[in-house]
């Protein structure tokens, strides 16, 4: 399965050209796409019921969070697990005509193979209770984001884009797994 993962990427990388083929582009790393057959839901959107997928091992993860979190009286909301090759790239081609260039637009949304929500163990999330912080800096206010910097190490969880020391913008709510693809 590995060499098929690997043959994969390196077909992805070859398709979508020289800008692709580094170990970063704007601040972003290169990862694998998960196998779709080794993923598992985590839960549903609120606004769509869209099923957010990530891998067995991660949706266990993510599951455990957010009963725990439950416990404590903190919702939290799964909005995006993992994307496909192409969905991130209509992501980036809309953030490319919103921002004005590539290098501008990757400060918000990754290039298309260069997303950790291609590995399937990355995941936005939002409060229960504060549907309007969905995918915004206020994010950083609310109970949930509380809960889950005191609280998601536990379960695996490390916030992947901080204040300080990246290139890429502050995401609060994007959090990620431990351990695979670093």
């Amino acid at each position: 399965m590995k060499d098929l993962a690997f043959f994969t990427l390196a077909l992805i990388l070859s398709l979508a050209g020289p800008a692709l083929a580094s170990d970063t582009l704007y601040g972003h790393r290169a990862y694998e796409v998960a196998e779709k057959g080794g993923l598992a839901p985590a839960g549903n959107y609120r606004d769509t019921g869209r099923v957010v997928k990530l891998t067995t091992e991660a949706a266990g993860a993510f599951k455990a969070m957010r009963e725990a979190a439950q416990r404590d009286g903190v919702g939290l909301v799964p909005i995006s697990g993992f994307r496909t090759f192409s969905y991130q790239k209509g992501l980036f081609e809309r953030a490319v005509r919103k921002y004005g260039s590539e290098e501008k637009a990757a400060r918000w949304v990754a290039p298309p193979g260069h997303s950790e929500h291609h590995t399937g163990t990355a995941i936005d999330m939002g409060d229960k209770k504060r549907r309007g912080c969905d995918v915004e800096s206020c994010f950083e206010e609310t109970p949930a984001f509380r809960w889950l910097s005191e609280n998601a190490s536990r379960f695996g969880f490390y916030l992947s884009f901080p204040k300080e020391g990246t290139a890429v913008s502050y995401e609060p709510w994007h959090w990620r797994l431990k351990g695979v693809q670093e």
